[in-house]
């Protein structure tokens, strides 16, 4: 009896699916992050300072930091991850921290 042999063709490796995991994060553009980033630090900045301190509670206020509580809003609006938003919170608080001591603001 004769062996018929069958001829092997080579082997590939086989077709993965190209979608994308759910887990993946679709990164925005650079320019888009130093605009957001432009926005968040002049807000930061945006104090309503008063000639002379308002006790509230027993504490001097001198100023009120309404650029800190829009720019709250618009982070807790515009950004989708949280990751994402802990960075913005905490790069506006340095500045709004920061420019209390600075003379920036509008002095009522």
């Amino acid at each position: 009896m004769i062996k018929q042999t069958q001829k092997q063709g080579k082997k590939t490796a086989p077709k993965h699916s190209t979608k994308i995991d759910s887990d993946e994060r679709v990164y925005e553009t650079d320019g888009t992050y130093f605009l957001k980033l432009v926005v968040f630090v002049l807000l930061g900045t945006l104090w309503l300072k008063l000639k002379e301190p308002i006790l509230w509670l027993g504490v001097p206020l001198n100023g009120i930091p309404l650029g800190l509580f829009i720019g709250l809003i618009l982070i807790s609006t515009i950004e989708k991850h949280q990751s994402d938003r802990k960075i913005w919170y905490a790069a506006i608080l340095i500045v709004t921290i920061i420019c209390y001591f600075v003379p920036a603001g509008i002095v009522i």
